[in-house]
């Protein structure tokens, strides 16, 4: 087969930058999956993603499809033939279908029938003919939430296409996607280089635009901003005058903030900028969120760590006046810094309670009340876990000002510094230090790898305040569904597990999320329930995550014992891997499993324990002894949650648990006999359920 190269570009007006590179990547991975299913063979693949296009080049691709092996089944042999021997109607219709006499056909007889049969090869399609389907098919499925028409055509993308350009080999192929002709012309940057750019050859194509000043692919693109942003920062260094210190400035490139600006241009020319000195007094997070969140600046800081007033930008040209360029940023930047350094001086007006005290004006969930309630219920549960973790005056004096920060005029502005915020207050009115800290840390993680909270307030606080919305949400039945989770209610379970599982805070969860829901505005008796069933699903998760080899039956095994916390639960479930490797764990497992079969048919009260005296068999005494040699061993050793050393005496029973199941019918006619050997079973279970229920385990 022949091989030529593929290319596809799609050229619209500038895309929403936090989407191009799932938009991209989606493009590409659908044209491939579409090439896969239609077995046509290719080299490797190239995406590329600027403001103003999304482009796949795929070398060496076969100019059509594998011939393959065809089998028809035409009609029955009764039908296919007159009484004379002669094809019917039915049998030429079929014969003409598949291109030849009916002689050709074959006579292909089963047990359950006799059919004519065409086999055959099916010759392979042209790949030219099938690229045209796949790229409307690709394009179709891109992930775009809400579609756009313009002028006067049916068409809908997430921005109005301008130009599409296709081509196999040197030939373009002819195509009509999103109302428009597929053509070889494409254009280089917007003002740099806005004539149309004609290309010969797909291979062309990446050259052909940086010399029309685009960078088409986004991660070299991205790489070069980062290199650039990082050069210039260390050349900020000699600019102060005098030198505020030997060692370089660094930029603070956050990877969110560097893949939008990657989205944002074509041709970056990074500009340095600065600020007032005035505004190095605002809180260091309030200086980066206005510059990087709200102006995508990146800030510079010193070796030591210090914020300077300098800031880097990128450009989409190179300005013949680049000074202008800087001043226009400068401007804009200004106006901001002020507003905050406003809101700074007015908040601190205030103090925390005050703020605090105001909390019942504004809604946290319409049926689950104000954020006053929420405040109530979450100081509650602080108090709650306080003995358990240890907590000082802290966490009883933070909890009541968890959300006041929430009512200043810095958070209203800046939404992501809640918290942030709520600690530099705290410390400008005087509050200690632990309680400052605790008002952040309630926040914390903010995301799957943020740091966690440190401080035993703190660490009381976020779960507090994650165990109530989390109960909360699940009260009013509005529980996450599919990718919908408008509450964050994953993020919430994960944040409650990383930090009672970093923090060895044995704590009883179950317990707690009833507590919990019973504070809930509205009653559902399912809250807690449900919201412990949602925990141990993102636990599976997270232990997915990290790489833990715990089987699903080991935490079904776990869950069925009486473990009351995520660390209790991980405690046992190392205890029981490290029992699985033992030789004797199959079979001890097995027999849980038969003994669960045999206590479900027949009630046995809890507590009842086997008399000796009614044994008939030296295995039924044997094993009683066994049991009775191991339980005060078994017993001290679950006490002290030493779960390996209760499983590792456990083990010695094999011999005797197989010897019993070998030589004793359990189910006897005797109900006397039945029902003492069933409740040995049963206290030999209860030994084993101490730390995991092992009927759940295969075996």
């Amino acid at each position: 087969m022949l091989a030529q190269d593929f290319l596809f570009e799609l050229g619209v007006e500038e895309m929403p930058p936090k989407a191009l590179e799932t938009l991209s990547t989606a493009l590409s991975e659908h044209l491939l999956k579409s090439l896969a299913a239609a077995g046509i063979a290719h080299g490797p693949a190239r995406r590329f993603a600027t403001p103003r296009r999304l482009a796949v080049l795929i070398s060496d691709l076969a100019d059509r499809q594998p011939d393959r092996p065809m089998e028809r089944r035409g009609p029955p042999l009764s039908n296919a033939f007159d009484a004379q021997g002669a094809p019917t109607q039915a049998a030429l219709a079929f014969a003409r279908s598949c291109g030849v006499e009916v002689g050709r056909l074959e006579h292909w007889k089963t047990d359950k029938g006799a059919w004519l049969r065409f086999s055959g090869t099916e010759r392979g399609a042209q790949t030219a003919a099938l690229l045209p389907d796949f790229v409307a098919q690709a394009l179709a499925a891109l992930p775009i939430p809400k579609r756009m028409r313009w002028g006067a055509n049916t068409a809908e993308f997430v921005r109005p296409v301008h130009w599409v350009l296709m081509l196999y080999g040197e030939a373009v192929l002819p195509a009509r996607i999103l109302g428009l002709d597929a053509g070889r012309i494409t254009y280089g940057h917007r003002f740099h280089a806005p004539k149309p750019l004609s290309l010969a050859r797909p291979a062309d194509y990446e050259s052909a635009l940086y010399k029309a000043k685009v960078i088409a692919d986004s991660a070299q693109r991205r790489e070069l901003i980062r290199r650039r942003v990082k050069k210039l920062a260390t050349e900020l260094s000699a600019l102060d005058s005098p030198p505020t210190e030997a060692a370089p400035y660094r930029a603070l490139i956050d990877e969110d903030l560097l893949e939008e600006v990657t989205a944002l241009v074509e041709w970056p020319v990074p500009i340095a900028g600065r600020f007032e000195e005035r505004f190095l007094s605002l809180p260091r997070e309030v200086v980066i969120s206005t510059v990087q969140h709200h102006q995508r600046y990146f800030p510079v800081q010193s070796a030591s760590g210090e914020l300077t007033r300098h800031f880097i930008t990128v450009s989409n040209i190179r300005s013949r006046d680049s000074e202008q360029v800087r001043l226009g940023n400068e401007r804009v930047v200004r106006p901001r810094l002020s507003d905050a350094a406003f809101f700074w001086d007015q908040d601190r007006k205030q103090t925390l309670a005050q703020l605090a005290a105001k909390l019942d004006r504004v809604t946290f969930q319409t049926r689950l009340g104000s954020y006053a309630q929420k405040t109530e219920r979450v100081a509650a549960l602080t108090a709650l876990l306080a003995p358990a973790l240890d907590v000082g005056g802290a966490a009883r004096v933070a909890a009541p000002l968890c959300k006041a920060d929430l009512l200043t005029a810095m958070v209203n502005e800046f939404p992501e510094l809640q918290g942030i915020m709520g600690r530099y207050y705290a410390l400008a009115e005087g509050l200690p230090a632990d309680v400052a800290t605790a008002l952040e840390e309630q926040y914390l993680p903010r995301f799957a790898a943020d740091r966690l909270p440190q401080t035993r307030a703190g660490q009381a606080l976020a779960l507090a305040d994650r165990i109530d919305t989390l109960t909360g949400i699940f009260a009013i039945d509005q529980k996450p569904t599919g990718a919908k989770d408008p509450f964050g209610l994953r993020r919430a379970a994960l944040g409650i597990l990383r930090i009672l599982l970093a923090a060895k805070l044995d704590i009883d969860l179950a317990a707690l999320l009833a507590t919990a829901a019973a504070n809930q505005p509205v009653q559902r008796e399912a809250a807690a329930r449900e919201s412990h069933a949602f925990l141990m699903d993102r636990l599976r998760g997270l232990y997915i995550e990290r790489g833990e080899n715990f089987a699903n039956e080991m935490l079904d095994a776990v869950l069925a014992s009486d473990a009351r916390s995520p660390v209790d639960i991980e405690a046992r479930l190392l205890a029981l891997r490290d029992f699985l490797k033992q030789p004797d764990a199959a079979n001890l497992a097995a027999a849980n499993k038969r003994i669960a079969n045999l206590l479900r048919k027949t009630e046995v009260a809890d507590g009842v324990r086997a008399d000796p005296a009614l044994f008939n068999s030296d295995a039924e005494r044997a094993l009683h002894a066994a049991i009775e040699r191991i339980r005060e061993p078994v017993e001290h050793a679950l006490a002290g949650k030493r779960y390996r050393e209760a499983l590792k005496s456990l083990t010695s029973l094999r011999s005797s648990v197989d010897a019993f199941f070998d030589g004793v019918m359990v189910m006897d006619e005797n109900a006397v006999l039945r029902n003492n050997r069933l409740a040995m079973l049963k206290d030999l279970s209860t030994l084993f359920g101490g730390v995991a229920n092992l009927s759940h385990l295969p075996g």
